[in-house]
């Protein structure tokens, strides 16, 4: 069975996905649907009762896909991870025995995707796992996204790199590749700097 559309995206963007794991283990890959918002509650608890039941070795990895976003709070950078599929749970294993009914009769577990009433649980195809590893690398050097609203002639001082704690002048910005102009005082002169939206924080 393919997922395709708005599940493609998703199965795409799982770059924290262990690619020596994926590619050496026999075990597939499956999707278990959870209440929104408990997703890590749920993992936790996968987890948990695979370990206490004796069932460790047909499962190899639970992952929540996540991105890490950044913030302005209070004058200062805040990161933050949040879901980037709200309600979906990677699973590795091998679905075996009691391990397919243990999982969905866990609390805040709705099933898993792909499955028929009554049948079993449906795992990715071999092109949407490819998929997933032919984009880990990408997304890994992708930027991050950012959420500050910088202008030009905004004052900032600088945060990480040889010029640290040196302020300047915003003289321009390149949204597309999340880089600023800043003109900052260095003995006295004034020098351009080139730094990306992470190595500076608004005065």
């Amino acid at each position: 069975m393919h997922f395709g559309g708005v599940f493609s995206d998703f199965f795409t963007s799982c770059s924290e996905l262990n690619m020596t794991t994926m590619t050496e283990s026999t075990k597939k890959w499956y999707v278990v649907r959870a209440i929104s918002g408990k997703e890590k509650k749920v993992k936790e608890m996968i987890e948990s009762e695979v370990l206490h039941s004796g069932m460790k070795d047909h499962v190899d990895q639970v992952l929540i896909p996540t991105e890490k976003v950044y913030q302005i709070r209070n004058g200062k950078k805040v990161s933050k991870e949040r879901s980037f599929f709200p309600g979906y749970i990677l699973i590795q294993a091998d679905l075996i025995g009691e391990l397919p009914h243990v999982i969905k009769n866990l609390t805040g577990v709705i099933g898993f995707l792909g499955e028929t009433k009554g049948g079993d649980p449906v795992p990715l195809r071999a092109s949407e796992v490819s998929r997933i590893l032919g984009t880990v690398d990408e997304l890994a050097e992708s930027a991050e996204e950012l959420n500050i609203p910088f202008i030009v002639g905004e004052s900032v001082k600088v945060i990480d790199g040889p010029f640290n704690s040196f302020s300047g002048l915003i003289e321009e910005i390149n949204a597309e590749k999340k880089k600023l102009k800043v003109m900052v005082k260095i003995f006295g002169r004034k020098t351009p700097l080139e730094l990306s939206y992470m190595q500076v924080e608004k005065e």
